[in-house]
């Protein structure tokens, strides 16, 4: 992982002497935490503490029912403690944390479940009605058996349940426990149980380890009925933690870690403690449980509070070394834009790239394009229905993205029959292409010829100049409820995005050139048009094990 380090801030009590040579006065920090989060302060206080020996940390742990002080530096993850109608607390995210649902390790249909995944859909009608729900109504082909559901009575924890599962009738909360010792013990002794918690408490002590007899019940966030690979991320707390951290658990489930003040922090000692906290204090997270924040954030964090720009590395070292180290990279960075721009220029000459150098865009899902209205396929094509009932039909703007300008399209002619999931169009650049299937079933009615004279409307305009058929449909009213409109769509994409990560991922080989424009930055980020030059072996394996697999 890469921690921030920050040059050019004074850390109180980091001298042992003052320019008088005499010793430096003692300070105190006060910090306040609560009860969830003591593991974690204290191993912060106490890490800071020993880098300060002139520094005493007061950590004060304050009761669930307790305000927040107005004066202390407060680290809490009670939501409903910092809730956005309160404008007059001062709040900074520091980490996050993850609700859990979790079950007893040694369930007869572990596997089964592990294949499959819980969806939403199940979770909400088992904290619903709990007394009537069985393992068959979790999973296909599950025990008739009644399921055991144990819950935590904590306000904040259950709001979050009731966020994700998208409720607002109140819960049944089943076997309600006092605490999550209570709850981890309850379903170590019930292999039938399910309950909900937060990530550190099902952490043994002193290791990043899953309690025993404890296992996480995944969910299977996109609904299809089966766990796919780029939501498997349930095998152990390492897994999971980076699943969370690059987007592939449900934000609804997600909650911040935050330092919360009465207003925004002044004094050099709580400064010092929040910079470093961004910095090499985040390696603490994951032992205790948490979730990092992407480095990006942390440097955002540190800039907003201090106001001095800060650079990534490996490790807070002293100025000193710093200056060699960022000398050593410049020399380092210099050589690598040296060979990549060598490359570019060879690649020039037998590409259509025109000779230009391109600086492309971060790719996300912020950038796709994704009208209200239209229905969109898991193949990335998108239908609607006319007022006549003729069905319009085309590729989304996702995958325009992936590919980058189209050269040259293959249509099918009017007249011929497609079924969902068949093959209606290859689109290719530059020689590579990718197979697109069909969103619905129909008789095709009339092609765009306008594509065949510029097919690069495809990626000016998808949804309207763009579209590639009219068909008059078949079977509309079943096959639609297989498709997503609006926001889910939208949370769809955002798996989409994580499914894309995995298979750049697991499909660079680092001796490859071939692979040479991917930039998959820190954060995860991909480069726009991500495929657009890459050898044809690389859309191959892309139409196998991307498009293909959504089918």
């Amino acid at each position: 992982m890469t921690l921030i380090s920050v040059t050019g801030l004074s850390f109180a009590g980091t001298d042992n002497q003052t320019n008088d040579g005499t010793s430096p006065a003692t300070v105190t920090l006060n910090v306040s935490c609560s009860q969830e989060l003591n593991e974690l302060a204290t191993s912060w206080t106490k890490e800071y503490g020993r880098l300060n020996p002139t520094l005493k940390t007061n950590l004060n742990v304050i009761a669930d029912n307790q305000n927040i002080p107005g004066s202390n530096l407060t680290l809490i993850t009670k939501k409903e403690a910092i809730s956005a109608n309160d404008n007059t607390l001062w709040k900074m995210v520091i980490g996050r944390n993850a609700i859990v649902p979790v079950m007893n390790a040694n369930n007869p249909m572990r596997n089964e479940i592990f294949r499959q995944g819980v969806p939403a859909e199940a979770f909400r009608q088992l904290m619903t009605d709990p007394q009537n729900q069985t393992w068959a109504t979790m999973i296909i082909d599950g025990q008739e058996v009644p399921i055991h559901l144990y819950t935590i009575k904590n306000e904040a924890l259950n709001a979050g349940i009731a966020d994700f599962i998208k409720t607002n009738t109140n819960l049944n909360y089943g076997n309600a426990v006092a605490n999550s010792e209570e709850l981890i013990s309850a379903i170590q002794k019930d292999i039938y149980a399910i309950g909900f918690c937060r990530l550190p408490d099902i952490r043994t002590s002193n290791s990043n380890n899953i309690a025993e007899n404890i296992s996480l019940l995944p969910i299977d966030k996109n609904g299809n009925g089966r766990l796919d690979s780029f939501e498997n991320i349930y095998g152990n707390l390492q897994s999971f933690t980076h699943g969370v951290w690059v987007g592939k658990y449900p934000n609804a489930l997600c909650e911040s870690i935050y330092a919360v003040s009465s207003s925004k922090p002044t004094e050099s000692n709580e400064l010092a403690f929040l910079t470093w906290i961004m910095a090499d204090g985040q390696q603490f997270m994951n032992p205790s449980g948490y979730i990092v924040l992407a480095s990006r954030e942390s440097q955002s964090n540190i800039e907003a509070l201090t106001g001095t720009e800060v650079a990534l590395t490996q490790t807070e070292k002293s100025n000193t070394s710093i200056i060699w180290l960022l000398a050593i990279l410049g020399l380092v960075f210099t050589g690598v834009i040296i060979t990549a721009v060598v490359r570019v220029l060879r690649k020039s000459k037998s590409s259509a790239i025109n000779g230009e150098i391109r600086i492309t865009n971060a790719l996300n899902e912020n950038v796709i394009d994704a009208p209200r209205g239209l229905y969109f396929d898991k193949t990335h094509t998108w239908a609607f229905m006319e007022k006549d009932g003729i069905v319009r039909i085309g590729i989304d703007d996702f995958l325009q993205h992936i590919t980058g300008t189209l050269s040259r399209i293959k249509m099918k002619e009017p007249g011929e029959t497609i079924r969902k999931g068949e093959k209606i169009l290859t689109i290719i650049r530059d020689g590579k292409q990718l197979n697109v299937y069909a969103p619905v079933s129909g008789t095709i009615k009339s092609q765009n010829t306008a594509l065949t004279e510029d097919s690069s409307l495809i990626n000016s305009s998808p949804y309207t100049n763009g579209w590639v058929y009219m068909i008059e449909p078949k079977n509309w009213l079943r096959e639609i409820e297989f498709l997503f409109m609006g926001e889910k769509y939208r949370d769809w994409l955002k798996d989409e995005f994580a499914r894309l990560k995995d298979f750049f991922a697991e499909s660079v080989r680092s001796n490859s050139s071939s692979y040479a424009h991917i930039i998959l930055q820190d954060g995860g980020e991909l480069t726009d048009h991500v495929l657009a030059d890459l050898e044809p072996e690389v859309w191959e394996d892309f139409q196998t094990k991307f498009i293909d697999t959504s089918k």
